[in-house]
């Protein structure tokens, strides 16, 4: 991996001025990701309908400075397989001679459920390109609706809290253990906690892997999730410590634990500073986050169990 300096400052390939609101995980994901790519190295970008593009690319205006394509909701997988296909049949017949790479972004609307299928079939193929998921737990975009990776009990606008709802009743899909299961070389999950070199890691491996990768990043939204803008690093930061969001990669089927907490932090610290999940703190609802504190329990004790902690 290249220094961090030379990391940062190599030139911004996703400029600012874009729509994003103040404080979004969805646009700092992006930013570091690409900030992985060696500078002479050009990319093609897909990127599911979504927070990122609707307030990125507002035709004829970008903020991206490598080639771009805005796809459907469901289909960042198959255009970037195809661009990569194309891209392989004009390197070979000479038309073609710098270095590409192909990076798809998508929420987890986009990327779990609407986009999973399309996703599913790029990795099954093996194309060389890395897909992105910026994760932040709900249909964003369109109203803060739950997705399959809203947290349990997360107070969302299809899964309000009230009278007879305590919020989304089912758990969260596991995106990256299904995607390790495509026996893909290279899956990161990540997010952003301290000088930002695990994801700068993460991303650089998943760039310059040979084929199919997948990097998951947890992406706050602090509408959606209600937090203080400026928290947002303390927000991941307790994701990473009470175990909610491991640090971890798969690289050619040996899951490795990237960070082992010291002292495991009960779930509560990562939950108190988000708004949606303001109910579990009433009187009576203690049973909630005993639920919640065991789901984290189990899932972090299958991890290690399958990096053979």
């Amino acid at each position: 991996m290249a220094n961090f300096k030379e990391i940062m400052s190599r030139p911004e390939r996703l400029t600012g001025g874009h729509r994003m609101c103040a404080g979004c995980g969805g646009t700092i994901a992006a930013r570091n990701v690409l900030k992985a790519l060696k500078p002479e190295d050009k990319a093609v970008i897909a990127n599911a309908t979504g927070c990122l593009e609707v307030s990125t690319f507002m035709y004829p205006y970008t903020a991206w400075k490598d080639s771009y394509i805005h796809n459907a909701f469901e289909n960042a997988g198959a255009t970037l397989s195809g661009a990569e296909t194309a891209y392989n049949v004009l390197k070979k017949k000479g038309k073609i001679n710098s270095t590409y790479k192909f990076i798809a972004f998508g929420g987890d609307g986009g990327t779990y459920d609407i986009g999973f299928q399309s996703l599913s079939g790029a990795m099954e193929r093996n194309h060389d390109l890395v897909y992105v998921c910026y994760d932040n737990g709900a249909y964003m975009n369109t109203g803060i609706q739950r997705s399959s990776a809203t947290p349990h009990f997360a107070d969302t606008t299809t899964t309000p809290v009230g009278s007879v709802s305590t919020g989304k009743p089912q758990n969260r899909k596991d995106l990256a253990e299904i995607i390790a299961s495509h026996h893909v070389p290279y899956v990161g999950q990540t997010t952003f906690i301290g000088n930002f070199s695990d994801l700068h890691s993460k991303a650089e491996k998943a760039i310059y892997t040979k084929g199919a990768t997948f990097l998951n990043i947890m992406a706050p939204c602090p509408r959606g999730w209600r937090y203080a803008t400026e928290d947002i690093m303390h927000v991941c930061k307790m994701a990473v410590e009470t175990c909610y969001w491991p640090l971890f990669e798969v690289i050619d089927g040996k899951w490795v634990l990237n960070y082992k907490p010291k002292t495991k932090l009960p779930v509560e610290e990562f939950l108190k500073p988000q708004g949606r999940f303001k109910h579990l703190f009433k009187k009576g609802n203690e049973d909630l986050i005993a639920q919640f504190q065991k789901e984290v329990d189990e899932r972090w004790e299958q991890l290690l169990r399958f990096c053979e902690e």
